[in-house]
């Protein structure tokens, strides 16, 4: 994730404008090492996403090291309101998607003829189930790229394992939601494992005590 100095995670609805090229570069390379690429619907709306992509040097580590050539994207999505004509669904590897039995029946049956789609029992996903099934899918890693909502599910189940943060050198003073939002009272404990600089960007890995 990324945030201003004062807590901001986007501008106008997208992270972007908050980034560098130094968190370009880290951004990549943590995707690098992921299984599944793990995001809400409306993060992959809002900043527009689109097929994982990776270099040939990326490719050739990971088949070294017995993964996929490039991480699986793992959508979350209680509706499936997408543009399934999109890039992102007819690329050669469309992402998995995992929603709820209360979906849209049409929807379902139109996802469901492209990609593979898990389905959980009432109208909200389990985050804890959702990962288990990534697990059962091959996921030893799970990347978790949000947007704050999602984190904030992620946080109430205790999923956080490690917290990737980019801090921008930027003001904004808006309303923009936080690294982690709508969770409940939940305070776990943190250890700093590594700190990176450039030009005023702070680049910090926390793992969970």
């Amino acid at each position: 994730m990324i945030s201003s100095a004062d807590g901001a995670t986007h501008i106008d609805g997208t992270s972007g404008a908050l980034g560098s090229e130094g968190d370009h570069v880290v951004f990549r390379a943590i995707r690098a090492v992921a299984d599944v690429i793990l995001v809400a619907a409306g993060t992959v709306r809002s900043e527009n996403y689109r097929p994982v992509r990776a270099t040939d040097a990326v490719r050739e580590a990971r088949v070294a090291r017995g993964q996929t050539p490039v991480a699986r994207l793992a959508i979350l999505s209680r509706h499936l309101d997408f543009d399934f004509d999109a890039d992102l669904f007819t690329s050669d590897q469309p992402p998995l998607l995992l929603t709820t039995s209360a979906a849209p029946a049409s929807a379902l049956r139109r996802a469901e003829a492209i990609t593979e789609v898990v389905r959980f029992d009432g109208d909200r996903v389990d985050m804890t189930a959702a990962v288990k099934a990534l697990g059962l899918r091959g996921a030893g890693i799970v990347l978790a790229e949000g947007g704050p909502t999602l984190n904030g599910q992620l946080h109430d189940a205790g999923l956080i394992d490690e917290l990737c943060l980019t801090f921008s050198p930027l003001l904004v003073g808006t309303a923009a939601a936080r690294v982690i939002d709508g969770a409940g009272l939940n305070v776990q404990h943190l250890s700093l494992d590594r700190v990176l600089e450039e030009d005023g960007w702070l680049f910090l890995r926390y793992v969970r005590s």
